[in-house]
């Protein structure tokens, strides 16, 4: 009877142990993927930084390419978008750990460390990584020379920037530098600057941006060669997320998306002038003052800051600026072209101003409706310089090439081609110099940028109605499955200026 009773109770217990560990299993196999939590809970949360690059609040609220890219995805997965802004670097990855955050998008470099634990998207733009130092001072020219070097060296701590000078000094055991936990790079990069440090090593796409702001910004040495930058999710057992983004960096790369948005964040930054950057942004200090009312007076719902660079590009804000061929005034308006905005005095600023953004209005109004809103002002700021025609032409060489004829970044490619015998003599409107309407669309998108940049530099202005504070950082939502925005638009004409 005991031997019965303890034989069934032992069969029970073994029956109640496997429901318990089958009930465990199925409990495992349906807990939620984390792209099944952001479905189900309909916002995705984004980490970044809150930089010149990824994300930032503009003049209409928040904007960046890590931004755009986000709400890009968002939109992919029927979602709300939240971002988070973190000030540091050593915010990020923990925040991801922990599950505050379901990616983090902030312009980072693939590096070891970053890949425990951590999957990394594809590559959507490569940097390198560049020891800057401050035009005038002395310039390691090599490893050994920065090694030997007994000036200040500083970086920000635990980004990609140490982690490669840690490789260094295996080789070059005297290399010091100090580690700063509570910065960012551009932090530095202004230190550098201004003097307050010697040397420290950034991305080099973040170099050539702030050069725009803060030209004695130099290029010492190089580091590395062209690194991956990239999002980064947690790894998982279930890598749903992660295919998702696979796929939806495909389809960006695909479909042209991403290379407009580099165009956007990169396009203007291939060239880069020290005098006339220092020259410009003396001007910006002590003369756009001058005319900022005019420009927000007259800029018929552009950009005003878009007016001044064209305006610049234009006369350097010379109301009285006359050239050889008779242009002339703050825009250089030809005759025909003041005459058919309503100009009479081409040397009166409010004039020239007010006639320059109605001629800007109708040159846009020209472009082909094929060509995205936010495009359009780069194809008429060519328009200007080399004439409706050539323009016409550059696209129909673009579209024989297999390129985009309605894309910017395109079609520029193409405009110099106009000046070689090989192409105009195959256009219906000849030769052109086309490589000179590409330099003024280029110096106007420059110019602009500066404005902007210079702006943010000398501003403390936050304010946005979608931007709380939570535990210190900045967390911005965005409405419910808003479109992708749309670049904002820039530039302006030069020789030809106002003129057709």
């Amino acid at each position: 009877m005991n031997i019965k009773f303890f034989t069934l109770l032992r069969r029970f217990m073994s029956i109640l142990l496997l429901a318990i560990l089958t009930a465990g299993c199925q409990w495992q196999e349906n807990k939620p993927t984390s792209l099944e939590k952001i479905r189900d809970s309909g916002v995705l949360r984004v980490g970044t930084l809150n930089n010149q690059l990824s994300y930032y609040i503009g003049a209409d609220g928040p904007t960046g390419l890590d931004y755009e890219l986000a709400q890009a995805f968002a939109k992919k997965l029927g979602v709300k978008l939240e971002i988070t802004a973190m000030f540091t670097l050593s915010e990020l990855f923990p925040a991801l750990e922990r599950g505050d955050i379901d990616i983090i998008a902030a312009g980072l470099a693939v590096t070891p460390d970053r890949l425990q634990g951590f999957h990394p998207a594809p590559a959507y733009y490569y940097a390198s990584q560049i020891v800057v130092y401050k035009k005038g001072q002395r310039r390691p020219r090599n490893l050994a020379e920065l090694a030997e070097n007994k000036k200040r060296l500083a970086v920000v701590s635990g980004s990609s920037h140490e982690q490669k000078l840690q490789l260094i000094r295996e080789n070059y055991p005297t290399l010091q530098w100090q580690s700063i936990p509570e910065s960012d790079i551009n932090d530095l990069l202004i230190k550098v600057a201004k003097g307050e440090l010697d040397y420290t090593v950034a991305d080099s796409v973040d170099v050539a941006l702030l050069q725009r702001i803060h030209p004695d910004i130099a290029v010492a040495l190089e580091l590395t060669q062209d690194e991956p930058v990239s999002w980064f999710v947690k790894q998982s057992s279930n890598d749903s997320l992660y295919a998702l983004i696979i796929e939806f960096f495909g389809q960006m790369k695909q479909n042209g998306t991403m290379a407009q948005l580099e165009e956007k964040y990169f396009g203007h930054i291939d060239q880069f002038d020290y005098v006339d950057t220092r020259a410009f942004l003396r001007a910006v200090n002590t003369t756009l003052p001058q005319w900022e009312a005019l420009f927000k007076q007259h800029a018929n719902g552009f950009d005003w800051r878009l007016l001044a660079a064209l305006s610049y590009q234009e006369s350097h804000w010379n109301p009285q600026a006359v050239s050889p061929t008779g242009v002339r005034g703050m825009m250089m308006l030809t005759l025909p072209t003041a005459e058919s905005v309503g100009v009479t005095n081409r040397l009166d600023p409010e004039q020239s101003i007010r006639g320059g953004s109605e001629y800007l209005r109708k040159m846009i109004a020209r472009v082909p409706d094929s060509v995205e809103e936010h495009e359009k002002v780069w194809f008429a700021l060519a328009f200007y310089n080399v004439g409706f025609g050539h323009l016409m032409d550059a696209r129909r060489l673009t579209k024989s090439q297999g390129g985009n004829p309605n894309t910017w970044v395109d079609v520029k490619q193409r405009l110099p081609l106009l000046g070689q015998r090989k192409y105009y003599t195959q256009s219906r409107y000849g030769y052109a110099r086309g490589d000179e309407a590409l330099n003024y669309v280029e110096g106007i998108r420059r110019y602009y940028q500066s404005i902007i940049g210079y702006e943010r530099a000398h501003s403390n202005k936050f304010e946005n109605d979608n931007l709380k504070i939570v535990d210190g950082l900045q967390t911005i939502s965005t409405p419910q499955t808003q479109p992708t925005p749309t670049p904002t638009p820039v530039p302006l004409k030069k020789e030809a200026s106002l003129l057709p």
